[in-house]
């Protein structure tokens, strides 16, 4: 049974050859794609053992400042 499967792997690294030389914008756009999620496993615990801390989130809002605020003079339209 493993005779069957044995020809369509040994013929797979001849066909990605060929592909590389005749197609190399595809076959190198598939590599890429198929590098990315495996990046998505190996890079976090990297970054985390090297040190890396994400930076502070953005403020959504404009801090208010914590006193009464006082009446604006001068710019009625009577």
């Amino acid at each position: 049974v493993a005779s069957l499967f044995l020809p369509a792997y040994s013929s797979s690294f001849a066909s990605q050859q060929r592909h590389a030389h005749e197609n190399p914008v595809l076959f190198y756009s598939c590599v890429i794609g198929g590098i990315g999620p495996v990046m998505l496993l190996v890079v976090p615990p990297i970054r985390a053992r090297l040190g890396y801390k994400p930076a502070e989130p953005i403020p959504l809002s404009y801090p208010v400042p914590n006193r009464r605020r006082r009446q604006v003079h001068g710019y009625e339209d009577e």
